[in-house]
């Protein structure tokens, strides 16, 4: 590790069309500051700039908080470069900055803010690793992230039209969203569309669209249910149809994007060797959420510094001769709840049975609640657990093994 004497620090306040970086040296003191353009052609100029200041033998860090938007050029053209840079939570320049008497908020303060938490917590930091795999599925998360939302908003949309013309579609199918669901909102939008159809014709396209699962007992259910409801039919009726027409085109359209991009997210998880979907509760989607976030598992030297990174860690806060360890809000969040999610699947249990999901967890939950833990605190443990067993199965590239549970665990 070089003598923190021997370096400067640069903390880059990144922007869409420009950057901002302010350069400290080990005592904070402020060296100078250079803004540039967020384009491959105007990154020399930041290096050029350093020069200046590495002549005495001095080496340079540079704290980048966004190595994964806006900052990822500029990660990427530093790292290309044989340049240390690390990447910087923003709650923690976010609280540095509030820490302030006088709160500011320039890219310069910003950029300085970032600089000095660089300077303080360099031990703890992350490297930087902008490799490009690791990068395209983060990409591909985010855009399954917003197609699932926009799917979710359009089912919605899609429930309350069919709720004028069918007060009780809710009893029609198991799911609104459904093949052959979808099919049917399609072709007929509204009981206005079926007064000419039979109990046979109508059994017969549910049989196309249900691959034969069903067939004259669906028919009959739906215009049993149809005649209960009463008359529904409405001046307008065929512009009211074409709206429900357009959302279930809408919905089978985001449907169809996100099996393309849970395909394209699957094949590029393989490509890196991972096994995580052999633990209990971890699909692809999920998998491909903890690379994204996590990123080259390398750039962690422990669990611990990943636990860190994902706010699971506690804080320790203290006065006189009393201490007590609290839940850190810092870290990525995005991280820590999808580790959250993964803990609270751990412990859950078969519908049917009711047997545990995961016996060895669930053991050690309620171990942990049996110690006197509330519910929420016996989560964190879980969670911390977690950490450890998904960071040697990234870096071992593993599967996981449940441990056997031992008398002692399991009482």
């Amino acid at each position: 590790m070089i003598e923190q004497q021997n370096l400067i620090y640069v903390g880059v306040d990144l922007h869409k069309q420009h950057h901002t970086a302010v350069i400290i040296d080990c005592w904070s003191k402020k060296l100078g500051e250079v803004k540039f353009d967020n384009k491959p052609s105007a990154f020399p100029l930041l290096l050029k700039e350093l020069k200046k200041y590495t002549k005495k033998g001095l080496s340079v860090v540079y704290g980048l908080e966004d190595v994964g938007g806006y900052g990822r050029g500029l990660a990427v053209y530093l790292k290309d470069n044989h340049c240390w840079v690390k990447e910087v939570n923003a709650k923690l320049a976010n609280a540095r900055r509030q820490s302030h008497v006088t709160v500011q908020k320039t890219d310069s303060w910003d950029a300085e803010c970032v600089a000095k938490v660089l300077r303080d917590e360099l031990e703890r930091l992350p490297d930087a690793k902008p490799i490009d795999l690791y990068w395209a599925i983060s990409q591909l998360v985010t855009q399954r992230r917003w197609l699932a939302k926009i799917l979710t908003e359009t089912v919605k949309k899609l429930h309350q039209q069919i709720s004028y013309s069918y007060p009780s579609y809710k009893k029609f199918f198991s799911e609104v969203e459904g093949k052959t669901a979808l099919a049917f909102w399609e072709t007929y939008p509204s009981p206005y569309t079926l007064k000419d159809v039979s109990e046979e014709a109508l059994a017969a396209f549910l049989r196309k669209y249900s691959n034969n699962g069903l067939s004259h007992k669906k028919a009959n259910q739906i215009l049993t249910l149809i005649d209960a409801d009463g008359e529904t039919y409405r001046d307008y009726q065929q512009s009211r149809d074409s709206v429900v027409v357009s959302q279930v085109e809408s919905a089978r359209f985001f449907q169809e994007q996100l099996v393309s991009i849970e395909d394209e997210i699957d094949f590029l998880l393989k490509r890196l060797g991972f096994q995580l979907e052999s633990m209990t509760g971890i699909d692809v989607v999920t998998a491909a959420q903890l690379v994204a976030e996590i990123g080259d598992i390398y750039r962690f030297s422990s669990p611990d510094k990943l636990a860190r990174f994902a706010g699971i860690a506690p804080v320790t806060v203290g006065s006189g001769n009393k201490s007590r360890n609290y839940k850190s809000k810092q870290g990525n969040r995005e991280l820590h709840d999808i580790i959250k999610s993964l803990a609270i699947r751990q412990i859950g249990v078969t519908r049917t049975k009711r047997e545990p999901k995961n016996a060895y967890f669930h053991s050690y939950y309620e171990r942990k609640i049996a110690e006197g833990k509330t519910k929420q605190q016996a989560v964190v443990c879980l969670m911390r657990k977690l950490v450890n067993i998904i960071y040697a199965m990234m870096k071992k590239k593993s599967a996981y093994v449940m441990p056997n549970i031992t008398v002692r665990q399991a009482g």
